[in-house]
């Protein structure tokens, strides 16, 4: 059989690609139709694909190994992967991780052994649905390299790819495009007459497709097929304008997948930004997550945590009041709880800062980890109950309340330490003033004591 035209492998509905010229035809979708032939035609990544970065060294070489590609749908993953096994001349076999199984596994890569020179590149499509199993199958072979795998994936491969196939793998992340490099490729769809639409003769502004773009939040693939439908939609040579845009624009879905990617990198960022002190770009990503369907419970119990361990005793009411935003998510539920979350997020971010409770209980922690630990002092023991009192525990014990300003000078540790540093921010610039009065009344509390 001979070696199949690698730029018509890009039939989205197959497990397996290999196939001839003849496939290819107007019945693929735009996207597939318009997918770059060679490295040097796609759009974007330039991080990664930048002449003289490592990438474009290793193809150019042909000297790569196995590949994992990791980003958000139609950032150009499978793009990449086609347009490498184009220039490399190698045998391109495309599976589906959600359709493909074991039993298909080992055909592909008993195939591939009996014809090393064929340069198999092994293109697994959602690499993150294969289970254990099916990883742990493909690594002798990928170690031997009777295959070169290229795997894509929208979720982290820390979580998702076994250990010891991502050390075998060279990682790369894809970005979403930004929307100047949507709208060239738009444009490019819109006029080409032998992939695109160019035959249809419809015609659109740069500011119509700038808009489609933005709609499309970097997924190109979104972008070339809402282009597709818009256009064919529209009688041949007519003008698409934002009348149609509209429709589409109603129907628009913001990129959120709950307990993936998406949802922890938002909520970082929402804890940042809030950290940070910014409650304006805290409110974008706090109406992102609601956007998407978050758990209003889940963003109630960052903003307490929050109110701990990033504003403290610099405002002492940030917990209560996150508390309560938390309880009223319970009992009142969307999309009302929306605006207590609102009242929540920006008392936290507009609130003074300090982590002086995260650093005291880190120090407390380091102290016991590293030190022996201390013995109670006698005076500080319970002295409940005739045996306690028979050993004298609790005997010595200054009550605090009977010495001005309850400082009665006495220690609590048998080696005393100093855990707890306030900030001279907010609530707590009082509480460093309290403790050096205090630090001097014990001070001079001692020095009276001595003979």
């Amino acid at each position: 059989m001979p070696a199949p035209d690698q730029s018509d492998l890009f039939a989205a509905d197959a497990p397996r690609a290999e196939w001839p010229t003849s496939v290819k035809s107007a019945a693929q979708p735009l996207a597939a139709r318009m997918r770059p032939r060679r490295l040097s035609e796609v759009v974007g990544q330039t991080h990664i694909l930048k002449p003289g970065s490592l990438l474009p060294r290793l193809v150019a070489q042909n000297r790569f190994g196995s590949l994992i590609f990791y980003g958000p749908p139609g950032s150009g993953k499978t793009s990449i992967a086609e347009a490498i096994a184009g220039e490399t001349g190698s045998r391109f076999v495309r599976v589906n991780a959600v359709m493909s199984n074991v039993a298909e596994l080992r055909d592909i890569l008993t195939t591939a052994r009996r014809r090393p020179v064929a340069a198999t590149i092994l293109f697994i499509d959602e690499l993150h649905r294969f289970n254990k199993s099916q990883q742990d199958l493909l690594l002798p072979d990928v170690e031997e390299g009777s295959v070169r795998l290229i795997g894509a994936t929208t979720h982290n491969p820390g979580f998702y790819v076994n250990p010891p196939l991502l050390s075998r793998s060279h990682l790369f992340r894809l970005e979403p495009l930004a929307p100047a490099e949507i709208t060239g490729v738009l444009r490019a769809a819109l006029t080409d007459s032998e992939r695109g639409l160019g035959a249809r003769g419809v015609t659109a502004d740069d500011k119509l497709l700038a808009d489609l773009a933005m709609l499309c939040d970097g997924d190109l693939r979104r972008a070339l097929n809402a282009l597709e439908v818009l256009v064919l939609g529209l009688p041949e040579r007519a003008a698409l304008t934002a009348a149609e845009l509209e429709i589409f624009a109603r129907e628009r879905r913001n990129r959120y997948d709950a307990d993936e990617d998406e949802h922890y990198d938002t909520i970082s960022a929402f804890i940042k930004s809030c950290r940070g002190c910014d409650p304006d770009a805290a409110m974008y990503w706090l109406a992102k997550m609601l956007a998407g369907g978050e758990d209003p419970r889940f963003i109630a119990r960052r903003l307490v945590i929050l109110a701990s361990e990033d504003v403290g005793l610099a405002d002492p009411q940030a917990l209560p009041l996150a508390v309560a935003a938390h309880h009223a998510c319970d009992f009142i539920g969307l999309p009302e709880a929306e605006l207590t979350l609102a009242h929540a997020t920006l008392y936290i971010a507009t609130a003074p800062k300090s982590n002086s409770a995260t650093l005291a209980l880190g120090e407390a922690h380091r102290a016991l980890k590293e030190s022996p630990v201390q013995t109670i002092p006698s005076a500080l023991r319970s002295n409940q109950g005739q045996a306690n009192k028979r050993i004298g525990q609790g005997k010595g014990y200054d009550y605090s309340h009977d010495f001005p300003e309850n400082i009665s000078g006495q220690d609590y540790l048998e080696k005393p330490l100093t855990l707890y540093t306030p900030k001279t921010v907010g609530w707590e610039a009082k509480i460093a003033d309290r403790l050096a009065r205090w630090k001097e009344l014990k001070a001079q509390f001692r020095r009276s004591k001595k003979p």
